[in-house]
């Protein structure tokens, strides 16, 4: 055997039995490059000075990279929203509004999924919170055990395809540098860019689609085993104004958020990591809004000095570097100056609020923990990839992808059953930052293949089925960890199914028709 195919074989043997052991994976992916570069180097498959870039590849891929800085502030957002009772109150308006149906808390338990997938893009705590808030109440209405706790688990794994999701970022970053690296190899020398973006408009559609096989099923289930999914009694039914007038206060608030952070990235008005920002700002001032009455007119008018500074700055000239400035501009500029005052006063007090009743420690703690965590497999994987590549890994697996009977499709179907087989051992991180920056190039590199776009949601909702597909799927862990101890293990996996299936069917809509993927990526960003 070729000393390149057996360190290769060697080195990825190594990381998967590290990794299965429970040793600490940014530990374990170093640890493995330095010890497979050192053979490399003595066996002379390896130069050393692949090694001696790792300084200024991390400088410009991880301390330099724009992209990643969204990171910390979309965690943030989502444990923010997860502290504010946002979930609860949802939850409990979208369950009084289609309470009287059939299925309606189901539906419910779905959409709010869906809302909190968009901004928290947290799986773990997605699972974990409607888990905890929701199958009380479900259980308590006669609903089937494994019905309720297969919708939950369902609803909490749409964090991984609705964006804006922390998959999806981390996600956007190694596959534009894997089309790069993937056009670099066919002598396109002026490569054309994949943004973040894209990959968001990309997985919109196909994740609103799920969302709606979702809820089909659980009409379904209403219509044909209705003993499994009864509905709400009238006498516990609230008059419709109140449950209208409370579902709006709940739902506006988190929607609003949604649609200023996804819609600037996808209109192009802002970057991921701008939007980032307002999701991080906002979702601390939703939270401060939820403390008191006191708090929430403090809120409203911090919210209209900044709407009113924008209206301000995008109607007159604020420089005043010039010779003649009118005063209307002069007017304008003083305007702005005090209504930046008044936000930055409002946004200090929410701080300060938030910060009295401890939720704001938490979130910070839980925002330091998550994306140091991601930091740290980066580094990790950084000094991994460089030594795949240095002892020949890259070429290898791109022959062998290449070389496979069948072609880009069998490439293609290898590589999402691997994904899907690791997804019971790896979190998506992991997966993200070794396997795919390994696979995507050759993948890539195919003629025939729609794009990294195509590519990324293909993963991403592949990752999906993975983590809720038993008996080793993360979202059922999850899941078991705050369901009582009455309810067995085999319920879970059996309510699971059904939607695993319904993944499996969304997998190869997307396969057979890609312009579910490709559609609106091209309408919105193409020129």
């Amino acid at each position: 055997m070729d000393m390149s195919v057996f360190l290769t074989l060697a080195m990825f043997a190594t990381l998967v039995g590290l990794l299965m052991s429970g040793f600490p994976v940014a530990f374990t992916l170093a640890g493995t490059g330095l010890l497979f570069g050192g053979f490399g180097i003595a066996t002379g498959l390896m130069d050393f000075t692949f090694l001696e870039i790792l300084p200024n590849r991390l400088f410009g891929s991880v301390i330099r990279n724009e992209l990643l800085f969204a990171v910390p502030l979309f965690v943030s957002m989502g444990v923010m929203l997860e502290k504010s009772n946002v979930a609860e109150e949802l939850l409990e308006s979208m369950g009084k509004l289609f309470g009287p149906l059939r299925g309606g808390l189901g539906i419910s338990v779905t959409i709010v999924g869906a809302l909190l997938a968009a901004s928290t893009g947290i799986v773990g705590a997605t699972v974990v919170t409607m888990g905890l808030l929701s199958l009380p109440t479900m259980m308590r209405r006669g609903y089937d055990t494994s019905l309720a706790t297969g919708s939950i688990a369902a609803a909490g794994t749409l964090g991984q395809i609705i964006p804006p999701s922390i998959v999806l970022i981390l996600l956007a970053d190694v596959m534009s540098n894997a089309w790069q690296q993937a056009q670099l190899n066919k002598g396109m020398f002026s490569p054309v860019p994949m943004s973040a973006g894209e990959l968001f408009a990309g997985a919109l559609i196909p994740g609103l689609i799920l969302v709606g096989l979702y809820i089909l099923y659980q009409i379904s289930m209403a219509i044909f085993r209705p003993e499994t999914s009864p509905a709400i009694k009238n006498d516990d039914r609230e008059p419709d104004h109140k449950i209208y007038r409370r579902l709006f206060t709940a739902l506006l608030p988190p929607l609003f958020l949604i649609v200023a952070v996804l819609g600037s990235i996808l209109t192009g008005i802002a970057t991921p990591t701008e939007a980032a920002a307002v999701g991080a700002v906002g979702a601390i001032l939703l939270g401060a809004s939820r403390l008191s009455s006191a708090m929430l007119r403090i809120v409203l008018i911090s919210i209209a000095a900044i709407s009113l500074l924008l209206v301000v700055s995008s109607s007159f000239d604020l420089r005043m570097h010039r010779d003649v400035v009118p005063t209307s501009d002069q007017v304008a500029y003083w305007a702005a100056i005090v209504l930046t005052g008044l936000f930055a006063v409002g946004l200090g007090v929410s701080l300060w609020r938030i910060r009295q009743t401890g939720v704001l420690g938490e979130v910070m703690r839980s925002t330091l923990r998550i994306s140091t965590m991601i930091y740290a497999i980066l580094i990790g994987a950084s000094l991994f990839s460089l030594t795949f590549r240095g002892i020949g890994g890259d070429e290898i697996i791109e022959n062998m992808l290449h070389n496979l009977p069948g072609g880009q499709f069998t490439a293609i179907l290898l590589v999402m059953v691997l994904m899907f087989v690791l997804g019971f051992f790896l979190d998506f991180i992991e997966i993200t930052f070794v396997v795919v920056p390994v696979v995507a190039p050759a993948l890539l590199a195919m003629d025939g293949t729609y794009g990294p776009i195509w590519l990324g949601v293909l993963m991403a909702m592949n990752l999906q089925t993975s983590f809720l597909t038993p008996p080793f799927g993360f979202a059922l862990f999850y899941l078991r960890g705050v369901v009582p101890e009455t309810i067995p293990t085999t319920a879970i996996y059996k309510g699971v199914l059904p939607f695993v299936a319904i993944q499996i069917f969304a997998l190869l809509l997307i396969s057979i028709k890609p312009e579910l993927v490709t559609w609106l990526p091209d309408l919105l960003f193409k020129d």
